[in-house]
């Protein structure tokens, strides 16, 4: 049971201590207001947002620790000699699927291109799109896919793990953005932070938006599972983050379209990406596995 205990302390420590951690960083921005205004102007749920990304970087290790992992390989990160085609082959089913979703939702003027931008801007957009992507991708999958993931099929039989980690992936990306109101004191980012679910109370959000996140982490996970380490994942990965962070500047909204059939800005939240990533889902079990290794309990 050390794996799991780990991994109670991480979510503890990640949403407690980053929800008390955040207002001591607001406050610490605003006595620098006159140096870094655009810092110190940011609403308060970004603090809580950082506050919780940074622990979780910070808790990886000590977390991978204390389920027993003694290297990198342990949580799927072999070294990358010979681990290309892996990582090429998932970026092209991730980029591929929501290339689909985004040719057929403009097909359809779901919604439509943004004809706005300058070259000069859209090379930079895309750019920092393909850098977020990278960064993200690694970073998440060795987060819920080699920690997480690798914490409960320790303890559990591996599909249970799957379905669980899954949806903790998909919780921890259904929070949205909350206001505060009111100033802050060191109990905001406590108040904050249920409010920041109050996604779950829109069924038409949560259906199938809730269930879309929860079958890419499906995906995900079953990647790992399969091939054996997590290279494949974060091509997986990051070629939908690519198409996620692209898609928001490159198109812009359709008056009186069907968002719940072609999703948002978001595009991963309506149910066209839903049918999509099922059929990636079919793809990726094609794939032979490998046997994995056996590991201690």
């Amino acid at each position: 049971m050390r794996p799991l205990r780990s991994l109670l302390i991480f979510l503890v420590v990640v949403f407690l201590g980053g929800a008390l951690l955040a207002p001591w960083l607001y406050w610490l921005a605003q006595s620098f207001a006159q140096s870094f205004p655009h810092l110190a102007q940011s609403p308060f749920h970004r603090f809580v947002n950082r506050s919780l990304l940074g622990l979780a970087l910070l808790g990886i290790w000590p977390l991978l620790r204390g389920m027993g992992a003694k290297s990198w390989r342990d949580i799927g990160l072999v070294k990358p000699r010979g681990q290309w085609n892996r990582l090429a082959s998932g970026f092209a089913l991730g980029f591929g699927s929501l290339a689909c979703v985004a040719l057929i939702v403009l097909a359809a003027q779901g919604r439509l291109l943004n004809l706005d931008l300058s070259p000069a801007q859209l090379r930079g957009k895309v750019a920092g799109a393909a850098g977020t992507a990278l960064v993200v991708a690694v970073l998440e999958e060795i987060l819920f896919r080699g920690a997480l993931f690798g914490a409960f099929r320790r303890i559990w039989d591996w599909r249970l793990a799957l379905l669980f980690s899954s949806m903790i992936y998909a919780i921890v990306h259904f929070m949205e953005p909350t206001e505060l109101a009111g100033p802050v004191t060191w109990t905001s980012g406590l108040e904050l932070l249920p409010r920041m679910l109050h996604g779950f109370t829109d069924w038409e959000a949560v259906i199938p938006g809730f269930f879309n996140l929860t079958v890419a982490g499906i995906l995900l996970g079953l990647a790992y599972q399969r091939t054996g380490n997590l290279y494949f994942s974060i091509g997986l990965h990051a070629g939908w983050i690519f198409w996620l962070k692209s898609y928001g500047f490159l198109t812009v909204p359709m008056a009186g379209a069907n968002v719940w059939l072609w999703g948002t800005h978001k595009l991963i939240d309506g149910w066209l990406a839903l049918a999509v990533l099922v059929l990636a889902l079919l793809v990726l079990v094609r794939l032979p596995p490998v046997k994995p290794k056996k590991v201690p309990a």
